[in-house]
């Protein structure tokens, strides 16, 4: 979708004001008449089936699943494969709850599209009465944790690329600080975030997707060769250990930001869900490739598996470097996909309205782009270890906006709509405080390896970035 729409289907920002307020006021109203909020959609350059799930698998299939090596050996083999699969149900089937609620209100307020910090808000004005009073700033908390966490994923992406970068070239030439090949990369990663709408992003984001499934090829030949038996892993881990896998896997499956806006953008949106839908179909193919890597990654490297399994791989190897250098270039394409849910987000909400009038909006809206690029690159550069500071605040955010909040807004809906029960209010209320415990088990993941990493004497601001060995770089 291009910025220069807005995410309620294309209407113009007063007149949506204008037809949302009335329609809030019918919400409990049910006039009868069938009103498809996916047949009112008006997107100027929609995204066909095909497109959303290259989109999906590439906004999944980041950083994280390099890391599930050294997520297993914090689990353990056996747990490890059984927890992945019930994380990734988890993920998806939140992800269903947050889509199915969204298409409710919009149809009872007959609108086209409602955005998620919507959604919320006009989910808690409509909810139990307790919750009405948080309806209001329920709308900023979410673009908050949205915003917060999609740069974040941004600045990992960053360090990724040029450390990758860096193993390969220092191999050939004189070794560079890590910052200076962050620099080369600035103005790579200005232009591709002017793209503005996600159908001219389709064919990068495949290409990414190809360079990704050959790089996993290629790193899968390498955990192969002479692979030890599976005796020789462990089967579980302690629990403090286990506490890192759960975040670790959590961060790097779930993709609530990319998602919304995939499904938004689609011209076909009933096709996004249901038991063969394009959000099943990519969750499950994510899902079976994290384990397979976690699985035989672990088998293979045991207890010396690395936040990215790429720097287990022999670095005097040409094919490694190829390897090196292949999911550098898909995380980069993928840095303008994970770049637009906060792009859209600002320039739409607190921006655009402002510049109505001014006949430089376009100008200032790549002065906004460049701006975010900019940001992010300033502090990869500035803090190194920014993996371990990302992975905190991924666990306030996505604990957040992937679990609980999907779980109030249901309930909301629900109780709007007199379809409570109790299996429906205890479903929900797990949800929520699987959500909370996300939050602090994550923190305090988080918070450990920065400690643990400050007290081995790590200056993040002295020398190369270095991945960290037990604390994974989240993916969406």
């Amino acid at each position: 979708m291009s910025l220069d729409e807005k995410t309620n289907g294309g209407q113009k920002k007063n007149d949506g004001k204008t037809n949302f307020s009335m329609q809030m006021s019918n919400y409990a109203e049910d006039s009868g008449a069938p009103y498809d909020p996916h047949e009112h959609r008006v997107v100027a350059n929609p995204t066909t089936d095909r497109e959303t799930l290259i989109h999906l698998l590439k906004g999944c299939l980041g950083t994280g699943i390099l890391a599930m090596p050294n997520a297993f050996g914090n689990s353990g083999l056996a747990l490890g494969t059984i927890a992945t699969v019930l994380i990734g149900i988890l993920c998806t089937y939140c992800l269903h709850v947050l889509v199915r609620s969204q298409y409710e209100m919009c149809k009872r307020l007959k609108v086209p599209i409602l955005s998620y910090p919507e959604s919320m808000r006009v989910a808690l004005q409509h909810g139990p009465s307790s919750f009405r009073p948080f309806a209001n700033i329920s709308a900023p908390i979410v673009d908050f944790f949205l915003i917060l966490y999609q740069l974040g994923i941004c600045c990992v992406y960053i360090m990724f690329v040029a450390e990758n970068i860096k193993e390969v070239t220092d191999q050939y030439w004189k070794p560079i600080d890590v910052r200076v090949h962050m620099l080369i990369l600035l103005a790579p990663l200005i232009l591709i975030c002017y793209i503005r709408n996600l159908k001219l992003l389709a064919p990068f984001s495949q290409l990414a997707n190809i360079i990704t499934f050959v790089g996993i090829a290629i790193i899968l030949y390498y955990i192969f060769q002479d692979l030890p038996p599976i005796s020789s892993a462990k089967l579980v881990g302690t629990p403090q250990a286990f506490v890192l896998y759960i975040g670790t896997t959590l961060f790097a499956l779930e993709a609530v930001g990319v998602v919304i806006a995939l499904e938004n953008n689609m011209k076909t949106p009933k096709s996004f869900g249901g038991w063969v839908g394009i959000l099943n179909k990519g969750m499950a193919a994510i899902t079976v490739m994290y384990i397979g890597v976690g699985f035989f990654g672990f088998i293979k490297y045991g207890s010396n598996a690395k936040g990215s399994v790429t720097l287990n791989l022999p670095q005097g190897e040409l094919l490694a470097q190829c390897v090196k250098i292949a999911f550098a270039i898909a995380i980069f394409i993928s840095y303008a996909l994970q770049a637009y849910v906060p792009i859209e987000i600002i320039w739409n909400t607190y921006l655009k309205s402002k510049l109505e009038q001014s006949n430089k909006k376009l100008l200032i809206e790549y002065v906004m782009r460049t701006v975010i690029v900019i940001l992010t690159f300033c502090l990869a550069v500035a803090i190194p270890l920014l993996d371990l500071f990302i992975s905190l605040f991924g666990a306030l955010c996505l604990s957040a906006l992937g679990i609980a909040f999907p779980g109030i807004i249901e309930l909301c809906v629900a109780y709007s709509s007199n379809r409570l029960n109790f299996a429906l209010i205890l479903k929900d209320i797990i949800l929520i405080i699987v959500g909370i415990l996300g939050l602090v088990i994550g923190t305090y993941c988080s918070l450990l390896e920065i400690v643990k990493k400050l007290s081995e004497g790590d200056n993040p601001l002295e020398g190369s970035l270095q991945l960290n060995s037990t604390a994974s770089t989240p993916s969406l």
